[in-house]
């Protein structure tokens, strides 16, 4: 590009860990290709994000020259809970459309160069009419299975099938397939019906339905994933391209947008373990477990008698007794490791992991993919129980929990079925094969690299 001024690329995510952590992804590919790139948190993720760069050291310069942060508010006030997602999706819907449009201000007069591009997620779709005002071009990014965007997209026709009401209510009670090949899902696990409670499901729903129109605005939408993962998914909608499995290469240790600081011991620890040996167990940034399924799943753990990695956020189980923990430590002090956050792309990479407990975010399922290692799902919300759905129907890479009769998990459920999932061959086998074409798709003459390529060249224009 030489003396060229660089072209200049705002990022958007949703204001959730599992949104921000592939959009910084991205935003890392796009400035090795020569763009500047601003990305837009929320106050109050931006005060997290820079916290965790303070503490894990090198702060934000960490995040090299070619990224700067910004911040505008999400229109909630500071004390409440932002893991209501009906909460946080009403408060932003109606307050952050006109802070972006005071920051887009700001920065034309603080003689910034003008942003030609908007790559938002398309949750945000708001502030694709936002830049649009501004004579900025937009491309839409989707963060989650591109199997979940189909079935938003197909929802005059899952309507017209009798199949959900025009609130997105299912009608009938019963396991379906969008298209051949697709994950099966039941209608009751629909993820606009399962983001939170009940009485707040008509302004995820609305969310949804206004999105799919105005993704209409964008030149081009891709997402984070690849052909052979969802062929079914990208037959359907051929317009979306895959330019996944995305991740920020380890080896260079690219800050990738975390809310909590990384705990360093986690990688030491299992430099200690033996090949394929380790559970890891990770339930992603919101996901809340009850203290008594949280004792099972601790008394399960050590029953496996194998070593684990467990990250427990401090925020994981309200109500826990610190005294009960602090016991349970003690116990399992040299089998087991405790964390509050970690690399998990770079254990997921790590020779000691056998298989991984998962809550099934999309995040966390693309990159056990990529390093192959099998799963036992454990899915809490939304999105995730299509994803335990490829999993266990499609991919078959792992198999999943089953509740008892109350609803709990119980430690024998789980030692079993960790035994199962490590002890299967033709599981390990096809998480190898996915592995492989994961490789292939991002490597070099790969089908992701193909449409990423031809994201730059459209972003170049």
């Amino acid at each position: 590009m030489g003396h060229m001024a660089k072209t200049h690329v705002l990022v958007l995510p949703m204001p959730c860990q599992g949104h921000v952590t592939p959009l910084m992804e991205l935003s890392h590919l796009l400035v090795d290709q020569g763009f500047e790139v601003t990305f837009i948190n929320t106050d109050v993720d931006h005060t997290l994000v820079v916290a965790a760069l303070d503490a894990t050291g090198g702060g934000v310069a960490a995040l090299g020259g070619g990224i700067h942060l910004a911040s505008i508010p999400d229109g909630l006030a500071d004390d409440e809970d932002r893991k209501d997602i009906n909460k946080l999706v009403d408060a932003y819907s109606r307050h952050m459309p006109g802070y972006l449009e005071s920051l887009l201000a700001d920065m034309e007069a603080a003689g910034r160069p003008r942003a030609k591009w908007l790559v938002g997620d398309v949750n945000m779709g708001w502030s694709f009419e936002v830049a649009k005002k501004f004579g900025i071009r937009v491309v839409s990014f989707w963060p989650a299975a591109t199997a979940c965007f189909a079935f938003m997209l197909k929802i005059p026709k899952l309507v017209e099938d009798g199949l959900i009401d025009d609130k997105g209510l299912p009608v009938r009670q019963e396991t379906f397939q969008l298209a051949p090949g697709m994950p099966p899902l039941h209608s009751s696990q629909l993820s606009w019906n399962n983001a939170g409670e009940p009485e707040g499901q008509h302004i995820i729903f609305d969310l949804v339905t206004l999105n799919n129109k105005l993704n209409e605005l964008a030149e081009m939408v891709v997402s984070n994933s690849f052909y052979e993962a969802e062929a079914g998914a990208f037959k359907l909608f051929p317009s979306i391209l895959p330019i996944g499995p995305l991740f920020a290469d380890p080896a260079f240790r690219k800050p990738v947008g975390h809310f909590l600081p990384e705990d360093e011991r986690c990688i030491k620890w299992l430099d200690t373990q033996p090949d394929a040996s380790v559970v890891y167990v990770a339930f992603g940034s919101i996901t809340i477990f009850d203290p008594r399924q949280f004792e099972e799943l601790a008394e399960g753990l050590e029953l496996t008698g194998r070593p684990f990695l467990w990250v427990v956020r401090p925020d994981f189980t309200p109500g826990l007794s610190k005294a009960w923990l602090h016991e349970f430590q003690q116990r399992v002090a040299g089998k087991g490791m405790i964390v509050s956050w970690c690399s998990q792309q770079q254990v997921l990479a790590h020779r000691a992991v056998a298989c991984f407990v998962s809550h099934c975010g999309w995040n966390s399922t693309m990159e056990g993919v990529r390093n192959g290692v099998p799963f036992l799902c454990w899915p809490y919300f939304c999105d995730q129980y299509l994803n335990r759905s490829y999993i266990i129907n499609v991919w078959r890479t792992g198999l999943a929990v089953t509740p008892d009769a109350d609803g709990i998990v119980t430690q024998e459920e789980l030692r079993s079925k960790v035994e199962q999932v490590v002890g299967d061959a033709d599981i390990k086998d096809r998480a190898l094969v996915f592995k492989d074409a994961a490789r292939r798709c991002i490597a070099e003459g790969g089908s992701s690299n193909d449409n990423f390529k031809k994201l730059v060249n459209l972003l170049s224009e």
